[in-house]
């Protein structure tokens, strides 16, 4: 870089990546990767939930990885957020649970409210 005008070139050309890939992806599946949630098993959710996506050959899904959501004792936690941003929040997630998730709401649209903090909490 010599100049400012090709430094602004490069910010252009990534904002218009960013905009393309969050245009693209149907969900977006965010995981709780602080301290607490890996110790209570969040590295292994997020992994099943990569490899079932890669196995169903689903491209349009991005998972990334986040810090502590605020709910520690309910981790592993993670949120399937919707193109049109609604946010569904899953507690207490297993490598099973997470294979589910990709099936159930990630492919037919429906939400495992069993697995919901919603659930969890109103069976208290």
């Amino acid at each position: 870089m010599k100049s400012i005008a090709e430094l602004e070139a490069i910010r252009n050309k990534a904002r218009e990546q960013v905009s393309l890939r969050s245009e693209e992806d149907q969900y977006r599946i965010v995981v709780g990767m602080a301290t607490c949630g890996i110790a209570a098993g969040a590295r292994p959710v997020m992994n099943a939930f990569l490899e079932e996506l890669k196995k169903r050959n689903i491209n349009n899904v991005s998972v990334t990885m986040t810090g502590c959501i605020g709910v520690c004792r309910l981790e592993p936690i993670a949120e399937v957020i919707s193109a049109d941003g609604k946010k569904v929040t899953y507690v207490k997630l297993t490598p099973e649970k997470a294979r589910r998730i990709v099936a159930e709401h990630i492919v037919n649209g429906r939400v495992c409210v069993d697995y919901t903090i919603g659930a969890t909490e109103s069976a208290k």
